[in-house]
């Protein structure tokens, strides 16, 4: 009773948190509701070792980048959408949103682990070895991702000028 009230106080307070990151994995509000999901229905099944870890939100955002990062295996018959998604609500106000739309439509166009590799280092503000960590590989790797993610990113957005005077 005690560790399910824990996991449902925990929940409630990293709800919102969890949900952004799952949408900056993704890139559409809906598949990110469907990833915070299944990683809350892993993290109950899993709850005491959660609990037990050193950090529950480093544990949790792990759990997280893992399910989104395994999606890529699935059948082809979960990940088809019938209908398209819509941006949804900002987490944050548009400040320079022409920039922000060009920027989040670049990042779908990454592969799946340099666009997390760049979520977790840049949104979640993780170090090299938090996200080596979470990701499950050596910090070696983080540094080559990042470095390819951002060499894609200037390819696609080659008239984007980070901190210029319309930088979001």
């Amino acid at each position: 009773m005690r560790d399910e009230r824990e996991y449902v106080e925990y929940v409630q307070a990293r709800m919102s948190w969890l949900r952004r990151l799952a949408y900056r994995l993704c890139g559409q509000w809906s598949a990110a509701d469907d990833l915070v999901q299944e990683c809350l229905v892993a993290l109950y099944r899993h709850w005491r070792k959660a609990a037990a870890a050193d950090s529950v939100d480093a544990y949790v955002r792990a759990m997280l980048v893992h399910a989104y990062l395994a999606e890529r295996e699935r059948s082809w018959t979960r990940r088809v959408r019938l209908v398209a998604d819509g941006i949804g609500s900002a987490a944050t106000p548009l400040a320079g949103a022409e920039h922000r739309v060009d920027l989040l439509t670049a990042l779908t166009r990454l592969s799946r682990g340099q666009r997390t590799v760049l979520v977790l280092r840049y949104w979640e503000d993780l170090d090299v070895a938090q996200t080596a960590a979470a990701l499950g590989c050596s910090t070696g790797t983080v540094k080559s991702q990042t470095a390819h993610a951002i060499a894609a990113l200037r390819r696609l957005l080659p008239n984007y000028v980070p901190g210029g005077a319309d930088a979001p």
